[in-house]
């Protein structure tokens, strides 16, 4: 049983996560926390299905369409929710604009996909242990991409590109880099990351388009505990809240999991409003 809670734990947390670097990754770019990183979780595990399940395409095909749906989506959101509102003098309009397409997009896909969750298919033929890869690859998904981003920030041109734009956008623009183009590609990045989280984990959540405001508010968690913009603070807070998750709902089960699980936040928020890696702003006068 325990053995159980820490493997369901870890990977759901894991996905949680990687919703979590999501907004991490759309919020740097732009200072806009787009609420439609949970769609995008939700899009990966039905596309997914759709394309290796239904259409019965090749898994690596099937992989590589539903992170390239998630990437489209990603720019979409960036030219229709995000960037009429940096135009705009009252920027907090992003929490609408972001929210509204994320829900136009859900409800889409509860019309064309239907309102059952449908099982996600097995993506590797290897016979069931106690540590399946429904655990193990929401968990390979994670690590993958916060070493790839490290990478990225620490050694190509474009990965500072984008530390440039988050740290002063401003200043970037001045120097010449191209800001709304670097927008446009963290956006497409953010979008396959999101999708790539609902597929790694689509054994456990299923195809089903109920998971996106799951997926928007338990991702959303990492972000305020980790701190906003850090990835590695998302990571240890993802994992943590996947693993208090899973412990309540065996102790105490069903809704009574998820108020453990807010109350423990805001708890948490109280204490630290900055989140646990987070570091407190400094004001100038």
């Amino acid at each position: 049983m325990v053995q159980s809670i820490v493997l369901s734990g870890l990977a759901i947390g894991c996905i949680y996560a990687l919703i979590g670097i999501t907004y991490n990754v759309m919020f740097s770019a732009s200072r806009v926390f787009s609420f439609t990183a949970g769609t995008l979780g939700m899009l990966g595990g039905v596309l997914g299905s759709l394309f290796i399940a239904q259409m019965h395409l090749p898994l690596l095909v099937g992989f590589i369409l539903a992170l390239a749906a998630g990437a489209i989506f990603g720019i979409i959101t960036e030219i229709v929710a995000v960037r009429p509102v940096l135009k705009s003098l009252d920027q907090h309009l992003y929490v609408l604009s972001t929210l509204a397409l994320a829900l136009i997009v859900q409800q889409f896909t509860a019309i064309e996909w239907g309102t059952e969750a449908r099982p996600f298919p097995r993506l590797l033929d290897v016979a069931r242990n106690g540590f399946d890869q429904q655990f193990w690859l929401p968990m390979l998904a994670c690590v993958a991409v916060v070493v790839g981003l490290e990478l990225l920030y620490r050694y190509t041109l474009i990965g500072r590109a984008f530390l440039a734009i988050a740290e002063d956008n401003f200043a970037a623009r001045a120097l010449g880099l191209p800001e709304r183009n670097l927008r446009m590609t963290s956006y497409a990045l953010a979008g396959a990351i999101g999708s790539l989280a609902g597929f790694a984990g689509g054994e456990m959540l299923l195809a089903f388009f109920g998971n996106a405001p799951l997926l928007t508010f338990y991702g959303f968690v990492p972000v305020a505990l980790g701190g906003m913009g850090n990835n590695r603070g998302a990571l240890v807070a993802g994992l943590l809240l996947g693993l208090f998750q899973q412990a309540a709902n065996f102790l105490v089960g069903g809704i009574f999991a998820s108020v453990a699980v807010f109350t423990v936040f805001i708890l948490v928020l109280l204490a630290r409003p900055e989140g646990l890696a987070g570091s407190a702003l400094q004001r100038r006068v």
